[in-house]
């Protein structure tokens, strides 16, 4: 069981900035795809952005340009930046570690709420 700890969230005037942070302790890390998706209320769970073990990413067109993701592999951590924030940001946020080649071994974290005010 791979445990994933995120931090970060908060509360935010639109145009702001938040980082959110999801630490995974071993070495399940290395050979993950790490993503951020969210889920706002009401809503389904979307893909915020991913970023594979190379160092490809991809983003959610609702978020280009304003959120970046990296991962640093020494501290076993990945990372959202988010700029420009909008209310319609405003969701739960959850970080999710997926095995390079078997989908099926995925882990989440226990998310983090970002609320993006007027």
């Amino acid at each position: 069981q791979v445990q994933l700890v995120e931090s970060g969230g908060g509360l935010v005037q639109a145009g702001g900035s938040l980082r959110l942070s999801c630490a995974a302790p071993g070495s399940f890390f290395s050979i993950s795809v790490m993503g951020w998706y969210r889920q706002a209320p009401g809503k389904q769970r979307e893909l915020v952005a991913s970023i594979t073990t190379g160092g490809r990413m991809n983003y959610a067109d609702s978020v280009k340009d304003r959120f970046t993701i990296s991962r640093d592999n020494a501290k076993k951590t990945a990372y959202l930046q988010m700029n420009s924030l909008k209310p319609e940001d405003t969701a739960v946020y959850y970080c999710n570690a997926r095995h390079v080649t078997i989908a099926s071994i995925t882990y989440w974290g226990q998310g983090t709420e970002v609320t993006v005010s007027q």
